[in-house]
């Protein structure tokens, strides 16, 4: 390709154009990416990509035998549980067979991350109740 003689307000204009369409596109993910990161943090719930984030007060020992009762309670069978003092991993399978996974992690004495996925997509109705019938035990 030749190189093109063009004229240097036009050449201006275009890296211009280049550069802000560049900002625009990548902005939003950004923003999204922190807000979510920052909401899941302060105890809020966020739901993105078929995952439920959220922080609740307990250790991760707590948590995760209060994520067992939650299950039993919901009649979920549990195939699968991995266990230390900063984290822990849970699976378990609904009457329909969905698989539940559910991730702890320690964020600090008294704080746990807790994240769910219900599927392969998600379903945040499910992930939800689960979440509440989770506090519940607490």
């Amino acid at each position: 390709m030749k190189n093109m003689n063009l004229p240097p307000f036009l050449k201006r204009t275009l890296t211009a154009l280049a550069c802000a369409l560049i900002l625009v596109s990548t902005s939003g993910c950004v923003l999204l990416a922190v807000g979510a990161a920052g909401a899941a943090g302060a105890g809020t719930v966020a739901y993105i990509r078929g995952e439920l984030d959220t922080s609740v007060n307990g250790t991760v020992d707590t948590v995760g035998v209060a994520t067992t009762k939650a299950l039993e309670e919901l009649r979920f069978a549990k195939i699968h549980e991995n266990k230390s003092a900063v984290d822990a991993e849970i699976r378990a399978r609904t009457g329909q067979d969905k698989k539940i996974d559910i991730r702890l992690n320690r964020t600090s004495d008294t704080l746990t991350r807790v994240r769910i996925r219900v599927g392969t997509f998600g379903d945040e109705d499910l992930s939800r109740l689960l979440l509440e019938k989770i506090k519940a035990k607490l």
